[in-house]
């Protein structure tokens, strides 16, 4: 068994300035009940990251970091609900910790908040602006509406206008339900027709919580037999949604479209680190830090059971390094069910997300991916462009030759 130096990779910390208040209030948000973890009679706490705060997570961020690159991830909520002035600060502290190292920072938004303001900073700054953004209106407003019920798309398209107007770099972040997978086409068709050329694919799958503490959505560490939401994405759909894409990108668009789960396939494929912690062998080294200090072992392990520590109690080195967090990562490894271990394309998939290992083997063995189907198609589909494509890199040829091998292929 294959083992790993926790510091030989960055430490990297997924920041929630506003905890989860938002003002949208999506359907399939897994994020917007984590308020009640934070429930608390103090009337002036408002759910936001202190100044104090910011300052000690730059400062140790900042300090805990072994590369000469750093990244800022900022994440909601809704990450426009702190003003401006907020991020003018953060960036500020940024700068007067940084040492001589290159500062980056990303930020992800619903997109409705947007502003030439806002705009004008992101360019100046080089912020990498992520846009939540289901697809055509009629996908999109299906689930993300306001908490009046109101469809939300139209103010997410001016945003995304104002991010042209202003050269602002920006990519998507589009979840698949189970409404807008059965039209794959439409869907990529629309990214394309609105000049986004990053597009990051998320499979939305939750699962309803057993228990009555305020949670609705269930904890990884819930019953395996707890109901799956309506929402969710099949294994079915999720396979032929990627396959039907895939086709069309691979004959039309390689290079010029960049699509991260495809991207990350093919990292695996030649041997390298996937760009999506999904796809990697472990994890363990991304963690979040909510607005008071609170540090989880992931984005989407946000319950009690899966917290690390406080950052005014432990430093984050403490916290991202420890030996907890260290199980957490190699445990996405090691607990595969033996149908993993002996699957062909266990090295592109690597089990995919725990969070979503509910389902059953053939054989009954707990521990398998709900996705499954869907990836094994997915990978065993793509596996002759995959492999045109990794011979292409050897040869220290362009992978983006795939195309006219594609459109010569006969499955």
């Amino acid at each position: 068994m294959s083992t790993f130096a926790p510091f030989a990779r960055p430490l990297y910390i997924m920041t929630k300035p506003v905890s989860s208040i938002c003002n949208l209030a999506c359907e399939y948000c897994y994020y917007l009940e984590k308020n009640n973890l934070y429930k608390t009679d103090d009337k002036t706490d408002k759910f936001i990251m202190s100044e104090a705060l910011l300052e000690k997570f730059t400062q140790q961020y900042i300090e805990s970091q072994t590369q000469p690159q750093i990244l800022f991830s900022w994440h909601g909520g809704e990450t426009l609900m702190r003003p401006l002035s907020f991020y003018k600060r953060a960036m500020e502290l940024q700068q007067k910790y940084a040492r001589g190292r290159t500062i980056d920072n990303s930020i992800q938004t619903n997109g409705t908040l947007l502003t030439d303001e806002w705009c004008r900073f992101f360019k100046e700054n080089n912020w990498l602006v992520g846009v939540s953004i289901d697809g055509p209106q009629e996908f999109h407003d299906e689930y993300r509406r306001n908490k009046q019920g109101l469809p939300s798309w139209a103010k997410v398209m001016k945003g995304i206008d104002l991010l042209n107007k202003h050269g602002v770099e920006w990519n998507a972040l589009a979840v698949v339900n189970d409404f807008n997978a059965d039209y794959p086409l439409d869907f990529y068709h629309f990214f394309k027709e609105i000049g986004c050329r990053y597009i990051q694919f998320t499979p939305i799958v939750e699962r309803i919580a057993p228990k009555s503490d305020g949670r609705y959505l269930a904890s990884p560490m819930d019953n395996p037999q707890a109901q799956l939401a309506d929402f969710s994405v099949s294994p079915e759909q999720w396979g032929n949604f990627l396959c039907t894409i895939f086709d069309e990108w691979v004959r039309n668009d390689v290079g010029q479209y960049y699509i991260q789960l495809f991207d990350s396939t093919l990292a695996n494929w030649i041997g390298e680190q996937p760009g999506v912690c999904t796809m990697a062998q472990t994890c363990g080294h991304a963690g979040v830090m909510e607005y008071n200090g609170d540090v989880y072992a992931c984005d989407h392990f946000v319950f009690p059971e899966y917290k690390l520590g406080n950052i005014n109690t432990h430093t984050l080195t403490e916290m991202m390094y420890s030996d907890r967090e260290q199980a957490f990562g190699a445990a996405k490894r090691d607990s595969l069910p033996q149908q993993c271990k002996d699957c062909t394309y266990l090295f592109a998939c690597n089990g995919e997300c725990p969070k979503n290992r509910f389902a059953i083997t053939a054989d009954g063995q707990p521990g398998l991916n709900y996705l499954c189907k869907g990836y094994y198609q997915f990978f065993d589909h793509v596996a002759p462009y995959m492999d045109f494509m990794k011979q292409e890199l050897m040869a220290q040829r362009p992978p983006a030759n795939v195309m006219d091998f594609a459109r010569q292929y006969k499955p």
